[in-house]
């Protein structure tokens, strides 16, 4: 049994300041594999404050297919499960409790039987679902955390027992479909102690026919795809420790190529379970189930001809909330949830937001003029903006080493629409605004992946630099006007009023240039508004 406070949200309100429309709420899932409790503040407008979580891991749904029925000792450890998880409802004044239970129960000939078990030792009653129901709760889930508005999707959650599709088009669902080809059913099936590479090839022929006769491909080519459930959120840990990211906080939004999904389960198939065990990222209990479920993932990505998957953090627990809260699903327009994620975040930590904004506004004028050149891309310059707008939210804990602070902040923070490895390079971006330059013996930024050092490197060249020219918080640097010349880059500074006294700016950008003359490969030039130019050469080359 495990309690932990959610990994999602480290900025909590105290009681007192929630609002008085919110509700309490605790949704237990009680699958084929684990039990699993949120407790959360759910708003009317489907704001989720995760209060509190509980999971076990009794595997209801082990020997299901043999004997048709849940062993007596999985349902002793799920019942002790469920009295810890009513106990710690009535503590933290939950005013809603949802317990639905999945595929082990539908299916078991004795899940009646252990619904009046629970009801009698725990006091839960519980809600059987179909498994339309859970691919239902599921694509809820996933449209409250990522931008399904537009364009066709697929939300595909595996379970123990089950397979749940939710296709949508345009955030609004066209077909449901639930299928018998969970991680516990087809490990046990085909993925024996004695396995061979047959059995595995069996297993995906046994997929691929299922999903043939239930999902034509012709009208689902290449959609997005968004998964949730334990299977996903492991693969997601053993690909972030791949690429150098095993301390990422979340795996929320993880993209995994589909190339890179077929590696892992040839990989995984080919080591014994002791080594299995062993494998950065992968939880060691569900070592044994875990190519199974992958396999099926693997098939349905195949099937849809996906380039890539999505993982979501979340599942069928965050789409009970919000039913039990009477949340209408609406779906994002593309972008809002990220912006609205940053947006919170500063304001949360009491932001300069006069500064933050300016300094975005001058480090986007860089961007625009010298992006392209130093090799960055679109989906840069977001990253960018949003550094910017975050750089300096590490004040709200202290001034000193604020920069650090500000990185720690956005590292624990939940930011959605962006992938674990987009948090991580904003994260660092705000790192290096000020002071030491990015080193490989710098554990947030050593570890990662060449790529990944390579963007946060040129974006920390820009935003030092703008954060320089607003050295005084004025706003007194209206425009940056950029010539890349032979011998240098030179960046000329127009004040944003007559008036304007631009000595500190110009100071504080040269300065803080020389990480930007290192990535250009040519000296920068900071020139005022009548021509005078600063180098770094020209300072002491402290780091403001």
């Amino acid at each position: 049994m495990e309690r932990s406070a959610s990994p999602h949200l480290t900025l909590t309100t105290s009681a007192a300041q929630r609002a008085a429309t919110d509700i309490r709420i605790s949704a237990i899932d009680i699958g084929s594999n684990s039990i699993r409790q949120t407790i959360a503040d759910v708003s009317p407008a489907g704001a989720i404050r995760v209060v509190d979580e509980m999971k076990a891991a009794p595997r209801l749904g082990a020997g299901l297919l043999e004997t048709g029925a849940l062993n007596e000792i999985a349902i002793q450890n799920a019942l002790i499960a469920l009295s810890r998880m009513a106990t710690l409802g009535v503590q933290l004044g939950v005013k809603h409790t949802e317990v639905v239970a999945t595929s082990a129960v539908r299916d078991a000939k004795n899940g009646e039987d252990f619904l009046q078990r629970v009801r009698t030792e725990t006091g839960l009653k519980v809600r059987i679902l179909r498994g339309e129901d859970e691919a239902r709760l599921a694509f809820r889930s996933a449209l409250a955390h990522f931008d399904l508005g537009a364009g066709r999707a697929v939300v595909m959650d595996i379970g123990g027992g089950s397979l749940e599709l939710a296709l949508s088009e345009d955030g609004l669902v066209e077909r449901l479909i639930s299928l018998p080809v969970g991680a516990i059913h087809m490990s046990e099936r085909y993925l024996g102690r004695n396995a061979k590479k047959k059995d595995m090839k069996a297993l995906r022929k046994h997929v691929r026919g299922e999903l043939r006769r239930h999902l034509a491909a012709r009208h689902w080519h290449s959609p997005r795809v968004f998964c949730s459930g334990g299977t996903f959120t492991s693969l997601a840990s053993v690909y972030l420790a791949r690429i150098g990211m095993g301390d990422a906080k979340t795996v929320h939004g993880t993209v995994i190529p589909r190339g890179d999904l077929e590696h892992i389960i040839e990989r995984l198939n080919s080591m014994s379970l002791a080594e299995r065990q062993t494998v950065p990222g992968l939880n060691a209990a569900r070592s044994d189930i875990i190519v199974g479920g992958l396999a099926v993932a693997a098939e349905v990505a195949a099937r849809v001809e996906a380039k890539e998957i999505v993982v979501s953090g979340y599942g069928i627990r965050e789409g009970i909330l919000l039913e039990s809260a009477h949340v209408a699903p609406a779906p994002a327009d593309p972008g809002d949830a990220r912006v609205r994620s940053v947006t919170q975040l500063a304001e949360r930590t009491h932001y300069e937001a006069p500064h933050s904004k300016h300094v975005q506004k001058l480090a986007l004028q860089l961007f625009d003029s010298l992006g392209q050149k130093l090799g960055l891309t679109a989906d840069d310059r977001k990253l960018l903006a949003d550094a910017a707008v975050l750089h300096d939210i590490g004040y709200h804990i202290s001034y000193d080493k604020h920069n650090k602070h500000s990185y720690h902040l956005i590292e624990h923070a939940e930011l959605l629409g962006m992938t674990p490895a987009e948090k991580m390079v904003i994260a660092n971006v705000a790192r290096y605004h000020r002071g030491a330059e990015p080193q490989k013996k710098h554990r947030n930024y050593g570890d990662l992946d060449k790529p990944l050092r390579k963007t946060i490197k040129r974006l920390s060249a820009i935003l030092r630099v703008a954060d320089g020219f607003d050295r005084g918080h004025a706003g007194a640097v209206g425009e940056i006007k950029v010539r890349w010349l032979e011998r240098a880059l030179r960046l000329t500074a127009v004040p944003s009023r007559s008036n304007a006294n631009l000595r500190l700016e110009l100071w504080g950008a040269s300065r803080k240039s020389n990480l930007l003359a290192e990535v250009a490969g040519v000296p920068v030039e900071i020139v005022g508004p009548d021509g005078s130019v600063m180098t770094y050469d020209d300072e002491d080359g402290a780091a403001d």
